[in-house]
């Protein structure tokens, strides 16, 4: 009960001091899609055969609803799909990187994408499953977007800024890959589906042996695939190498998938690929073309600039020490500033641990002495009560006993009760009888002595005379 109430206590703390940004929520593997983000697949299926137990499965929420939907590889660091739908785009542009901190501590009560540096040591092994922000400094690469932010509007745009969104990129590539994506959404996927809000797209990275610092694996091939399941239904993959910025493939969905994992089903009963009418591929296909050949034109028309700006290459790559010195002390100063952060956390920590121990002893000593207070206004009315109740017992025993002693009263005999009465006056008339029966009894008694003296005197006598008369001759009478 103590350790709840702390850490009851303790969350509600971190909720006022490090509020929300944007929601995510990591979906466990014993559910089958992404809950609330299935919106994003077409019939609300997700894509199949992607199994591996370092796979985790992101709906990405940003102001408490549901923006796209990820599929994150904590084994390479980076998505592996990004699925969402063409929003209208924000005209501008805001960047602001956060992170998921369930996915490194699933343990932790936050549930939601949030600022790096605001969960620096409240967050347990953080950077373990997922990428972090120093994963990229110095590295050459920048974190690319998989869902772009130019396709979508404000607060859809506000929560690909994750670093579950994103993929190491060179910078040239990253820019040729969001532009070339927007000119094939805009321009030949979204015309050619009649119900804008029935085109599912996925974009997905395909991760090589080569890692940024040890730890985010850099991609060899970016892929888009679209469905559109309205009643025209069709649907397309594009792929761009590495290797090559410039290039821009388009191939069937089904192509696609054998280059991934086996048994991968990226569409529901494939889009209706069995149903797919061949002139609105080709019309697709086209635009696509059309897009690729404009690229191509765009690329020689510039080949004269990049030529002339050689001596500008030449001074980027005198400055790049120093650039790459300034970068080492931006780097120090973040991880000192990080540091501090951290040491200023840990005193708040502890200065809230003393302070909730302080209130929870402060609290346990109320509630004790509340219960101890509300133990005798209690005992007195309870005492007050025994108190009555032995009067009226010991009023009801003396009730008893004189009924008892009353009942025995009446169940003596009355000519028992008159001699008794009379007892005294008898006892009293009797005294002069009683002193002459004594008197005649002593007299009677002495009487009886004298008498029986008499007869035994007399007796001796008699004897002695008959002695006397046997043994002593008769002489005369005189004699």
């Amino acid at each position: 009960r103590e350790w709840t109430m702390k850490t009851s206590i303790l969350f509600l703390l971190c909720l006022s001091v490090f509020p929300g940004f944007s929601q995510g929520r990591v979906v466990g593997e014993d559910e089958t899609g992404f809950a609330e983000c299935n919106v994003f697949f077409s019939g609300q299926v997700p894509p199949e055969g992607f199994t591996e137990p370092f796979h985790v499965k992101i709906c990405q929420q940003y102001n408490k609803e549901p923006r796209f939907a990820t599929l994150y590889s904590t084994k390479d660091k980076i998505p592996l799909y990004s699925a969402f739908k063409y929003t209208k785009p924000a005209q501008t542009e805001e960047e602001d990187w956060l992170v998921e901190p369930q996915i490194d501590d699933p343990e932790n009560d936050l549930q939601e994408m949030v600022h790096e540096a605001d969960i620096v040591g409240s967050v347990a092994n953080l950077g373990a499953n997922q990428a972090l922000t120093s994963d990229y400094v110095g590295s050459g690469y920048e974190r690319g977007l998989l869902n772009p932010s130019l396709l979508n509007e404000k607060d859809f745009q506000m929560a690909t800024y994750t670093l579950t969104n994103a993929v190491p990129l060179s910078p040239s590539f990253s820019k040729s890959w969001h532009r070339d994506i927007k000119r094939v959404v805009e321009q030949a996927l979204v015309p050619h589906c009649s119900k804008k809000d029935h085109l599912y797209l996925l974009a997905g990275a395909i991760p090589s042996n080569l890692q940024v610092n040890g730890k985010v694996s850099v991609p060899e091939t970016l892929w888009l695939a679209a469905c559109c399941d309205a009643p025209e239904g069709w649907s397309l993959a594009l792929v761009k190498k590495m290797k090559d910025e410039n290039s821009l493939a388009d191939l069937a969905v089904g192509e696609l998938e054998k280059q991934l994992l086996a048994g991968v089903h990226l569409f529901k009963g494939n889009c209706g690929a069995d149903n797919q009418r061949q002139e609105k591929i080709e019309a697709i296909l086209q635009a696509v073309t059309q897009i690729q050949s404009g690229e191509q034109a765009g690329t020689s028309d510039n080949q004269e600039a990049k030529d002339s700006s050689l001596v500008r290459k030449v001074a980027v790559i005198i400055a790049t020490p120093f650039i790459k010195l300034l970068e080492l002390l931006i780097y120090m100063f973040v991880e000192l500033v990080k540091l501090m952060f951290r040491f200023l956390w840990l005193i708040i920590k502890r200065v809230g641990s003393t302070l909730l121990d302080g209130v929870y002893s402060l609290w346990n000593g109320v509630v004790s002495y509340l219960t101890e207070i509300s133990m005798v206004l209690i005992s007195i009315p309870c005492d007050v009560g025994k108190v009555i109740i032995n009067i009226l017992q010991g009023f009801l025993e003396i009730i008893q006993d004189v009924a008892i002693f009353t009942y025995k009263i009446l169940s003596i005999p009355m000519g028992f009760v008159l001699h008794l009465a009379a007892f005294p006056y008898y006892s009293i008339c009797a005294i002069p009888s009683v002193l002459k029966d004594i008197a005649t009894g002593i007299g009677g008694t002495f009487s009886l002595v004298i008498d029986a003296t008499a007869t035994l005197l007399h007796g001796f006598y008699y004897l002695a005379a008959h002695i006397v008369k046997r043994f002593v001759p008769k002489g005369s009478s005189d004699d």
